[in-house]
């Protein structure tokens, strides 16, 4: 799954990557987008490691992009910036970062720190990215919607959906409050709609404002996370040792890193879940859609185990932790033999058995 972190001059994103993925900060002016693998952590996979042993250990991973800063405050910045809002259509999830800290060596945009302002200008200009996307593709289905074709009740019906997403972007709407049904996604999703993707709010934060929230209910809806991150903390914590940074933590008074939380909002707004297995060779947390079926969680694994797929012995987690052992959760009748269809839950360890 790919993420791209998006975000105007000045917010802070290169060091929000740098800290959360423990890489170099980019030099000032990099044009570059810069990319970093970062696992999803997860402590049922810790203690599945400690209680197996294996000689690997794998963690779900989400891939981070970070675009340079948008500029919008003049035509050259932003032309460029529009170049790079195209380049991440193919994304599975945005996370709109915008600044809230005080740096009299880090100038702010327009002058002035205003996290709502930022995020009511970033979510603007991927609408207006959509709507030029939008207006495009009408024209181009008006062109040839009379002439008989094999795909003309298709296109059709495209072209009225595509009316209607252009009036929910003329009101200032996303195009995620129009789509509704499994067949109008299937018509639009080759197109990349950027307002249709899932999106997370991180606000970067000064050291003085740790603990402080931030409220965007008007901007984003309820449902959206909206995170806190002290982009400067949390690189100086990726340049100690564990120790040190179990310590500089506490001292703080933090019990949970911003990596975690930044990476579990990301996990849970895509709609993912784990299902793990477990060995002597390897304990593995494997990254599935929430809803995901036993066979087609087994094609995760490897085609063949769909392909031969017979059933799906599975225990929850919580029980092999409470009761200890494989053995124990057997005897007291909690290990389940599940079909097909069985709809994977997140925290499920399955041994698949299969015949090919």
């Amino acid at each position: 799954m790919k993420v791209a972190l998006v975000g105007l001059l000045q917010s802070g994103k290169s060091t929000i990557l740098a800290g959360l993925s423990g890489k170099a900060i980019p030099p000032i002016g990099s044009t570059s987008i810069e990319e970093a693998i970062m696992p999803v952590p997860d402590v049922r996979i810790d203690w599945l490691s400690e209680y197996y042993k294996p000689k690997k250990t794998t963690y779900a991973t989400i891939d981070c992009l970070d675009l340079p800063g948008f500029n919008f405050t003049d035509e050259h910045g932003r032309a460029g910036s529009r170049r790079l809002i195209n380049q991440i259509r193919t994304v599975d999830l945005l996370v709109l970062i915008v600044r809230a800290f005080e740096n009299s060596a880090v100038p702010p945009y327009r002058n002035s720190i205003n996290p709502a302002r930022d995020l009511a200008e970033l979510q603007t200009e991927l609408l207006l990215a959509d709507l030029e996307l939008v207006t495009t593709r009408i024209k181009r289905l008006e062109k040839h919607i009379d002439r008989p074709t094999k795909t003309q009740a298709h296109d059709k019906a495209e072209l009225a959906l595509q009316k209607t997403l252009q009036e929910a972007i003329e009101s200032e709407k996303p195009i995620s409050s129009v789509i509704q049904t499994e067949s109008q996604h299937e018509m639009v999703k080759s197109l990349g709609f950027l307002t249709l993707k899932p999106v997370v709010v991180a606000v970067n934060i000064g050291e003085d404002q740790l603990g402080k929230k931030f409220d965007f209910t008007d901007r984003v809806g309820s449902t959206v996370p909206v995170i806190t991150i002290c982009a400067k903390l949390e690189y100086e914590l990726a340049q100690l040792d564990v120790g040190s940074r179990r310590e500089f933590m506490t001292d703080l008074g933090l019990t949970e890193s911003a990596t975690s939380r930044f990476v579990n909002s990301c996990y849970s707004a895509l709609g993912l879940a784990s299902f793990l297995t477990v060995g002597s060779d390897e304990v593995r947390a494997w990254p599935i859609k929430r809803g995901t079926v036993a066979v087609d969680a087994a094609g995760k694994v490897h085609s063949d185990i769909k392909r031969g797929f017979i059933r799906a012995e599975t225990i929850a987690f919580d029980d092999l932790k409470e009761l200890g052992s494989e053995k124990a959760v057997k005897a007291a009748g909690r290990t389940r033999l599940e079909g097909k269809d069985y709809i994977v839950q997140d925290g499920d360890i399955i041994n698949f058995r299969f015949n090919v």
